[in-house]
């Protein structure tokens, strides 16, 4: 047999995704023989992400829970073949390995496997990264040994740990390196738009309209962009910096992450918690526009303790552009004309602490084992 295995469960989101490869990174590093195994979902961002990671990976029939008529019927139909199919994976991995363990970073395809490794009485640890936990990791949550949140959520028996952020999502270098890397002027200021890994019309939207509505201003202040669109048509984005006059780096995905970070003076982002996680890991300044249709607005109390911590700002997102320049564009105008208040923001994200979870989940898992 080989070394012990860890089995990674969690996907159709890079946020789902990412802190487990943050979390193998660690792992490697405290045993470089450790066999890793990623149970993900059979969406195509799932595939990109891991495959360019070089993982193991194998898709997951699951489907996301539904109160619809028609949605509920599929998810029932859809857990036996995603619990049955995870079995078989968790029991070739333990015929390989013996000693197998696994993490469930959260999101739909977590839950059946979760049911899967209690089937099979594999030690399960639970990363909690929302506040308040979703569906899923509340069910997960009562069949976990251990938990660990990254949401400061107080519920007994969680541990709260730092932010999980993987490698690529950290500057590299200094702010004038990584602009180089990405074809910018490494002397000029740089504000970075992301709607994260699936990207965000509205947030898109948005984007262009504030170049339109603000391409004197930034014109004047010698203001570069980055923009990470979600999208794979891209030209409407370009054509929107471009009519502006504003120097652009304009993508579907970047997989140096860490480039655009180190790269930016201010940020506009959704918060998610892998991108509330990689603003404080990075210090960077954001406005974030939380996604506007989870009824339990958990983005919004992901980025609330920044905001209280005068690290970031939160902005509604009302979805029409119009109404978004009014209030998230004035944020974004004021913070971009004050190089004094994003050092003090800036000050503020390094006073809430190192970003070392992985670190941490790591340890757990070679300690449960």
């Amino acid at each position: 047999m080989s070394a012990r295995g860890i089995v990674f469960a969690g996907g159709g989101t890079g946020g789902h995704l990412f802190p487990a490869l943050a979390v193998l990174e660690h792992l490697r590093e405290l045993e470089p023989d450790v066999r890793a195994l990623f149970l993900c979902s059979t969406r195509k961002i799932d595939a990109r992400i891991l495959s360019k990671a070089g993982v193991e990976f194998a898709p997951i029939p699951a489907l996301p829970l539904s109160t619809k008529p028609i949605g509920l019927a599929k998810f029932i139909i859809s857990w036996g073949g995603a619990v049955r199919e995870a079995r078989q994976h968790l029991r070739q991995l333990h015929a390989e390995c013996g000693a197998v363990r696994m993490l469930a970073t959260g999101g739909f395809v977590a839950a059946p496997v979760a049911q899967a490794a209690r089937a099979e009485r594999l030690t399960l640890v639970l990363l909690n990264q929302d506040a308040p936990p979703g569906k899923a990791n509340r069910w997960i949550a009562g069949r976990a040994a251990s938990i660990y949140t990254t949401a400061g959520v107080g519920r007994a028996g969680w541990e709260c740990i730092g932010p999980v952020v993987r490698r690529a999502a950290l500057a590299s270098g200094s702010a004038a390196d990584c602009r180089q890397r990405l074809g910018l002027d490494p002397a000029r200021p740089v504000l970075l738009v992301t709607g994260a890994s699936q990207g965000s019309k509205s947030v898109n939207e948005f984007a262009a309209a504030f170049a339109k509505a603000h391409a004197a201003e930034l014109r004047e202040g010698g203001w570069q962009a980055i923009h990470q669109t979600g999208a794979a048509e891209n030209t409407p984005w370009r054509d929107a910096w471009d009519r502006a006059g504003v120097p652009a780096v304009v993508e579907q995905f970047f997989d140096a992450m860490g480039d655009c970070w180190g790269a930016a003076d201010v940020a506009v982002s959704r918060a998610g918690a892998g991108s509330v996680a990689e603003v404080r890991a990075n210090r960077v300044p954001a406005v974030f526009m939380p996604y506007p249709y989870h009824r339990d607005e958990h983005q919004r109390l992901n980025a609330e303790p920044l905001a209280k911590a005068g690290a970031a700002i939160v902005a509604k997102d009302a979805i029409d552009p119009a109404t978004n320049l009014k209030a998230a564009g004035a944020h974004l105008l004021a913070l971009m004309g004050e190089p004094a208040r994003r050092a003090t923001m800036r000050d503020a994200l390094a006073a809430l602490g190192p970003a070392d979870g992985a670190a941490r989940l790591a340890e757990a898992l070679l300690e449960t084992a």
